[in-house]
């Protein structure tokens, strides 16, 4: 019996969809779910004879051999704790446990750390891609003991998603929590993506009169060039589908409430706690946020007043601004989450390749693009880049494209569309660019305020200004 490859634990769509990918890869899995009735469900309705079902966790661990590699997809959270405390009195030193789950990486490093004392081994993986992503090659991100995860290696590189050069989308990434931070981060630079995209959607909407059929021509042609990502491959499909009862465009019934799950949360209050900004991530999840507030939105649109929104006169030039603005955000999005990586790996000690995140990034996940081929270049090419914008290759795309940008957003501020996302990500261009901001009144306010002291341009040392008697004197 204990000839099986792996386990993997919780079989909702994710978990039977990887179990069935690496079934199919020629690995024997024993499967397991608290509920037998899914367990059953699963080697009914797709049987393999690589799959085979377990109905407790004692014939389940005795199944594999050693060492031993489960792969847990539960629950992040709580439930992921239970099924640790249930499974390690049945595991021996060297035996390897994977959370493939959203977990927190404060979390991962609190189990690694924990299991560390028992001898197993605790790997935190990042795997994205959703359903389908998970059944034909999601994009792998591993964290952890490295020799722990050169066992599970030619699994996860055999199931993984292969990019255009037909590398696999998965590489170690670093110790303790290193996976699930850079997954965690993944899907903050998705929240803002999604958010960029919803905004340029809106603009060309409500500012150019556009309705869903022309809109998912303009997506579809956006796909085919600089712009080519699967979030834009399946706006366009979703512009397309229409309601099967009223005929109408799917996405005009859809309620205009957008939930999350936390990680894009976790982002924010991460790079709060690191000091580093991520502006036009955080406006994705304000506007997440805000978006819920839906009751309050009704009554202040009754309410409050604005411009009116009118279609603009030439549709054609707002398209290609718009084009042109949700291309150099996106730059700047990517940008700012590859700089919360950096200074977290830096903090942390994960030891990050930026250059490997963007490789790993360039299919199965859901924010898998083209241009994750010329970040990763432009990382191979400078390790040390301190920001993606410092790129040659970035930072002429973005000047090639500044006066449209500005013109984008221009136009919806003329018209009270909000663009924060948009907006943002060109704010963070500018302060970026900037060889003096005005924090420097700032920090005379605060040490006018609480003597908090200020550094001068002329002078080494730190000063303190008796401020009011100054200004007496005067």
């Amino acid at each position: 019996m204990a000839q099986h490859d792996i386990a993997v634990i919780g079989l909702a769509v994710m978990g039977q969809n990887l179990a069935r990918n690496i079934a199919r890869h020629g690995f024997k899995v024993a499967v397991y779910n608290r509920s037998a009735e899914r367990t059953r469900e699963l080697v009914t309705t797709h049987p393999d004879p690589n799959l085979t079902p377990c109905f407790d966790l004692e014939t389940l661990v005795a199944a594999l051999q050693p060492p031993r590699r489960l792969l847990l997809m539960v629950k992040a959270g709580e439930a992921v704790d239970r099924m640790i405390e249930q499974l390690q009195p049945l595991l021996a030193p060297g035996d390897i446990l994977i959370d493939g789950g959203n977990s927190f990486f404060r979390d991962t490093e609190r189990r690694a750390t924990a299991l560390a004392q028992a001898g197993i081994h605790f790997l935190g993986v990042g795997i994205s891609g959703g359903e389908e992503g998970a059944l034909h090659g999601p994009s792998i991100m591993p964290g952890g003991d490295r020799a722990a995860y050169a066992a599970v290696a030619p699994i996860f590189e055999a199931i993984a998603a292969r990019a255009p050069d037909g590398t696999p989308c998965v590489a170690y990434l670093g110790p303790g929590g290193a996976g699930h931070y850079v997954k965690m981060v993944h899907n903050g630079i998705e929240y803002g993506d999604m958010q960029l995209i919803a905004e340029s959607y809106d603009l060309l909407r409500r500012g150019a009169g556009l309705d869903a059929p022309a809109l998912a021509e303009v997506f579809a042609t956006w796909n085919q060039g600089e712009l080519q990502s699967f979030l834009i491959e399946i706006t366009a499909d979703i512009l397309r589908a229409r309601d099967e009862e009223s005929g109408q465009p799917l996405v005009d019934l859809i309620l205009d409430t957008a939930g999350q799950k936390g990680t894009g949360k976790w982002t924010s209050q991460d790079s709060f706690e690191l000091g580093v900004p991520i502006p036009t991530i955080n406006a994705a999840v304000e506007m997440r946020m805000l978006s819920a507030q839906k009751e309050e939105r009704v009554t202040a649109a009754q309410t409050l007043r604005g411009p009116a929104a009118r279609p603009a006169h030439e549709p054609t030039a707002l398209i290609e601004a718009v084009r042109a603005a949700l291309y150099a955000s996106k730059i700047c999005a990517y940008a700012q989450g590859l700089a919360l990586l950096r200074a977290a790996s830096d903090e942390r000690g994960y030891g990050l390749e930026l250059a490997t995140v963007a490789r790993i990034w360039r299919a199965g996940c859901i924010i898998r693009a083209r241009l994750l081929d010329e970040i990763s270049a432009a990382f191979t090419a400078q390790p040390d880049l301190p920001n993606l914008l410092l790129a040659p290759a970035f930072a002429a795309a973005i000047a090639e494209r500044d006066a449209a940008w500005r013109r984008a957003i221009s136009a919806a501020i003329a018209q009270g569309i909000p663009v924060p996302a948009l907006s943002s990500a060109l704010h963070y261009y500018d302060a970026y660019r900037s060889e003096r901001l005005p924090a420097n009144l700032i920090q005379a306010q605060r040490d006018y305020f609480g003597a908090h002291t200020y550094a001068r341009i002329d002078r080494p040392g730190l000063f303190h200004t008796n401020w009011s008697e100054l200004v007496r004197r005067r």
